[in-house]
């Protein structure tokens, strides 16, 4: 219990010095001492320079040996696959993005991600210990194959991927929905930080979210808890065999499309710049990439909260709360995450209209936060996951 007090701290406060850490633990420096030279014999904490800036000779700092294992995550989507690799510390060491090529098996794309992005952290794959892979949907635990992602491509969903991918990779893999992992990331880094009970409402190709209830995932008997896209909402007509359709109420009333549709209906032009524009301003909105198009119109609507403007900002927010409201009245979470690009374009002046709804909608009031961590949540939490698992079993000296 001690040596992974002090493996935590190091990690959570940078290199420490023998006296700080036996300030922080509450152990006599003697027992720290001893600690430490075990903790540096078994590989799992290193040297890092000396304290400077006082009199008299520099006390020995110590760090977290970032060699001690590494991980890595994978985020995929329906274009691309995105890999990390990170140490024990959690920087971030090699990457690499793949797209699909046309035809290409799934498990062979994945290692060839994987191996890519081991080779600019300049390791081979053996040296990773773990790999936690973010996929849309969720693996079915009792038949294997991918649920809730029709639109990744179709090797995906064969029910021998998995055995295919343990066989190929010599590290254990784990597989986690995409929002979760959104979730995960928010909840070790972010805007969720100390909080138990939260949801996570991600907002880009899909809506969906994460469900965190007494501080764990809770993702349903199929993986399927947050697949809220299909859930019915009012004024929209309800979606019968939706999973076929493809398309479920709050998705079709608050998913990304909705938002051109609204800006249409309003007469809002597009923005210089942004999909679909051609040359001229005040061009009508016409076919293009959704999500592309809602950032673009939320980006602009949030930097001028005027007029035709305000009035879609209005509009959407009063979309997104009315799913959110069934949410909040069955779960009273303590803290709502408005994670994804489309919310984040929409910024704080979206954000507090979504919360002046909700509380008109739901029984209770919870903290309405934008997430905080942007640079690719998914693939940070997927490194986050397969961090902590690691960690568990690194650090576990007992077994030394």
């Amino acid at each position: 219990m001690n040596d992974r007090a002090a493996l935590d701290l190091l990690l959570a406060q940078g290199p420490l010095s023998r006296t700080r850490l036996g300030h922080l633990t509450g152990l006599s420096k003697p027992t720290a001492s001893h600690l430490l030279a075990r903790l540096e014999a078994a590989g799992l904490v290193v040297g890092s320079g000396t304290t400077a800036g006082r009199p008299g000779p520099g006390a020995k700092l110590y760090a977290v040996n970032p060699h001690a294992a590494r991980v890595a995550g994978a985020d995929v989507t329906p274009g691309r696959i995105s890999v990390a690799v990170a140490d024990l510390t959690g920087r971030v060491i090699g990457s690499h993005d793949l797209r699909y090529p046309e035809g290409a098996a799934a498990a062979g794309l994945l290692t060839r991600a994987l191996d890519e992005a081991v080779a600019a952290a300049g390791l081979h794959r053996s040296d990773v210990h773990r790999t936690v892979v973010a996929t849309p949907g969720s693996f079915d635990p009792g038949t294997g194959v991918l649920r809730y992602a029709d639109h990744l491509p179709r090797g995906w969903h064969s029910p021998t991927l998995r055995e295919e991918l343990a066989a190929a990779l010599p590290m254990p893999v784990a597989y986690e929905n995409d929002v979760d992992l959104a979730a995960v990331a928010e909840q070790r880094l972010g805007a969720a930080r100390g909080h138990g009970d939260f949801v996570l409402l991600w907002n880009e190709e899909g809506l969906g979210a994460a469900l965190v209830l007494g501080g764990r995932l809770h993702r349903g008997s199929t993986g399927g808890a947050g697949e809220v896209g299909f859930l019915p909402v009012p004024g929209h007509p309800l979606v019968r065999q939706v999973t076929r359709v493809g398309s479920g109420g709050y998705q079709a009333l608050a998913g990304a499309q909705a938002v051109p549709e609204l800006a249409a209906e309003l007469g809002i032009a597009l923005p210089p710049g942004a999909p679909g524009h051609s040359a001229g301003s005040g061009a009508p909105i016409g076919p293009g990439e959704p999500v592309g198009l809602a950032v673009a119109l939320l980006r602009q609507a949030a930097a001028r909260p005027d007029g035709a403007r305000l009035r879609l900002l209005r509009r959407y927010a009063t979309a997104l709360a009315t799913g959110l409201a069934s949410l909040v009245a069955v779960l009273d979470p303590e803290v709502v995450v408005l994670s994804g690009a489309v919310h984040d374009a929409g910024g704080d002046v979206l954000r507090e209209l979504v919360a002046v709804e909700l509380a008109d909608l739901a029984p209770s009031r919870p903290r309405l936060v934008s997430g905080t961590v942007r640079d690719r949540p998914v693939l940070r939490g997927a490194l986050e996951s397969a961090l902590a698992a690691t960690r568990d079993e690194v650090f576990d000296t007992s077994r030394r």
